[in-house]
């Protein structure tokens, strides 16, 4: 793939859009530089529209970066790209974000997940903690994206394709003669024409719930078809056994609920953190593989750290920036 050297015309907006890009692969975010891009985002549908654009880039430049790779020169044009005081954007359009990657700059993974990602922040739609929206992408699909949901558009010649980067979402596809809805997650695809279905991705590990009609669901060259009330997941190991579900115990969130059943305390913990503000963590292994069964209300979460402490006889100790240790 060829990058154009340059742009026509100059794009303010574009440049900076392209420096907070830079600036979060090749610095080290604070949760305030986070904070500050979303104000700048913020400002106009034009900065967000830049925005986009420089991700766009961004990942374009990705490809062409295993191409860098091998090239010795790489290491000095990154050391003498960054004497700079200010990155160009034909720097960057020139390859630059590619060769930052080639030498082995890495997509910013936040500490303990307290603000999203560079891919989450460039999604076409995104769901904050504690948010959740509908989103019509065809008369024939919609989507109801659950907390901290990031979604990417990825539809080619006429075929309706989304991604889910991380995340939940509820999906709605009625497409009998228009060919299939295509959901890509974690390195997987899955397809339904006619079918409401709940696909859930957090740290490449994905599960799908068909709701009605039938899901196909392919991962390392395995192709699954479940059905009504079943389940399948799969993680880089592979796929897992499709087994049957209680649907309204899925799609609880829905309802403002979270439905528990015989589920490691760490496994609730890691579902509780995507709605409550701050971070749960647990620090006693013990503690991690208790049995928990009950039903809590999702705007009702800020009484969980002291259930937990009823219930187990845990310790919790709060530390700045929200952040709560369990042992």
């Amino acid at each position: 793939m060829t990058l154009s050297p340059e742009t026509p015309g100059p794009d303010p907006l574009l440049d900076e859009a392209i420096a907070w890009i830079v600036r979060l692969k090749t610095g080290e975010p604070t949760r305030a530089d986070v904070q500050a891009l979303e104000q700048w985002r913020g400002q106009s549908a034009a900065h967000e529209a830049a925005f986009k654009r420089a991700a766009r880039i961004h990942r374009d430049a990705g490809i062409v970066a295993g191409r860098l790779t091998a090239r010795s020169t790489a290491p000095h044009i990154v050391q003498a790209a960054a004497g700079r005081r200010r990155i160009s954007r034909r720097f960057v359009l020139g390859g630059g974000l590619a060769v930052a990657a080639a030498a082995g700059y890495a997509v910013v993974q936040p500490p303990l997940g307290l603000w999203p990602s560079l891919q989450e922040l460039s999604a076409d739609y995104r769901t904050a903690k504690g948010e959740q929206r509908k989103v019509q992408v065809t008369p024939e699909v919609s989507l109801e994206l659950n907390t901290q949901t990031s979604i990417a558009l990825r539809s080619q010649q006429g075929q309706p394709t989304i991604e889910l980067i991380s995340g939940e979402v509820l999906v709605n596809a009625l497409r009998p003669t228009s060919g299939p809805l295509v959901v890509l997650a974690a390195g997987g695809q899955i397809g339904a024409s006619e079918a409401q279905f709940n696909a859930h991705c957090f740290d490449a590990a994905v599960s799908v719930t068909c709701l009605n009609g039938t899901v196909d669901v392919q991962h390392s060259g395995q192709s699954v078809r479940i059905g009504k009330g079943q389940q399948l997941s799969y993680t880089s190991a592979g796929v897992g056994p499709s087994m049957n579900v209680d649907p309204a115990q899925v799609t609880a969130w829905q309802s403002g609920l979270l439905i528990f059943r015989d589920r490691p305390l760490a496994a609730v913990v890691e579902e509780v953190n995507r709605y409550r503000p701050g971070k749960i963590v647990i620090v006693g292994a013990e503690l991690r593989w208790r049995a928990v069964n009950g039903d809590f209300e999702i705007n009702k979460l800020d009484s969980f750290v002291t259930q937990v402490e009823q219930l187990f006889g845990a310790r919790a100790t709060s530390l700045p920036g929200g952040l709560v240790l369990l042992s």
